[in-house]
């Protein structure tokens, strides 16, 4: 990324807090981005020696982004009382609504520094893999049971995969997407899929709550106790959070179950759904909060929904150009031609389920 653009989004970040007008004074500011997306982190040191942190974005849609933090803010009160109460970091506020500031070219919100306990190895024991299933399965619960009280939020898979899908009818898709036509025709037949998938399905009608999609071990940090096990202690990173089926989360989720557990240099491939590991975590999964049938087949879809969307039709807004054209290769080349031969029923008998006639 150019100073410039380093120069504008530490200016962003200055004028958000001025505009705050919290009393406190900025005495430093330190950059914590990861550098693998186009957003900016900092961590904002104050006159009063606190703390807050500071994420700047100028890609994708503002009011979406103020959207997601609204229905992150309500998420989080909502859970007070409960065992997350305290696992979402908090946004900062204005008049009792999240504070995001915005330019008309570049928007700021600013979180509460949460504390970040224990972390899990870069690849999990057996033992750790049903742990995290059992917790996951309990954090879904638990948003599952205040997504009535949330609101829907504007933007769904449907909405993305549509506009994705007109797209590829673009006479100028293939400077749009960065493929060529043959590779333009591929994503267009995976989107029609995606989409008849959610029609047949009567995906619409399934209960929907928030989710946070992004799952890897270094967004969340646990509370690790003398017999080693643990319970999620706290999170941050909300950049793909959405309002959907927890079907969304489960790619993620098996990558962090994974043999290989987080690595530097990635890929997105389809084989963390159908190794043991990830067999391991839907059966701890499932006795906490049990999947259906029609679920467990719809995580395809839910992983070709990924690929399209946050690959293809958003990668180059939101990863680093390197590593987008990376990924995009993989999604084109390998991961989407292959994906129609992969067999999800094979994980039906994990959870003694059988398909729906």
């Amino acid at each position: 990324m150019s100073d410039t653009t380093d120069v504008q989004h530490r200016r962003a970040v200055e004028s958000a807090w001025e505009e705050y007008a919290d009393g406190r004074r900025i005495s430093a500011v330190e950059e914590l981005s990861a550098m693998v997306s186009t957003n900016r982190v900092y961590r904002l040191t104050l006159s009063d020696h606190s703390s807050v942190i500071a994420k700047s974005s100028n890609y994708g849609s503002f009011f979406l982004f103020a959207e997601d933090h609204d229905r992150l803010h309500r998420t989080e009160r909502l859970l007070e009382g409960g065992p997350y109460e305290h696992f979402m970091a908090a946004t900062l506020t204005a008049d009792g609504r999240p504070y995001v500031w915005y330019d008309g070219t570049i928007w700021v919100a600013l979180y509460h520094e949460v504390e970040v306990r224990d972390r899990l190895p870069n690849i999990l024991s057996v033992d750790q893999v049903k742990n995290f299933g059992e917790e996951v399965a309990r954090f879904h619960r638990a948003t599952a049971a205040v997504a009535r009280l949330v609101p829907p939020t504007s933007k769904t898979v449907t909405s993305d995969a549509i506009a994705l899908y007109d797209i590829t009818a673009h006479r100028r898709a293939g400077e749009e997407l960065g493929l060529d036509p043959s590779r333009v025709d591929l994503v267009r037949r995976h989107t029609h899929r995606f989409l008849m998938a959610v029609h047949e399905s009567g995906y619409d009608y399934w209960p929907k709550q928030p989710v946070l999609i992004d799952w890897n071990l270094g967004n969340f940090s646990v509370d690790l106790a003398e017999d080693g096990s643990f319970t999620f202690f706290s999170r941050w990173d909300y950049d793909w959070f959405r309002y959907e089926t927890r079907l969304l989360d489960f790619y993620f989720l098996s990558r962090v179950s994974s043999r290989t557990g987080d690595r530097s240099t990635f890929t997105y491939g389809a084989h963390t759904l159908f190794e043991p590991r990830f067999r391991t975590f839907l059966r701890a999964y499932h006795r906490v909060f049990p999947l259906s049938a029609e679920e467990v087949l719809f995580l395809k879809e839910a992983y070709r929904f990924f690929l399209l969307n946050y690959v293809v039709r958003e990668g180059q807004y939101f990863f680093r150009h390197d590593i987008w054209r990376q990924l995009l290769v993989d999604v084109v080349d390998r991961h989407l031609p292959q994906l129609d031969e992969l067999d999800f029923s094979r994980l039906l008998p994990e959870l003694g389920l059988v398909p729906s006639n």
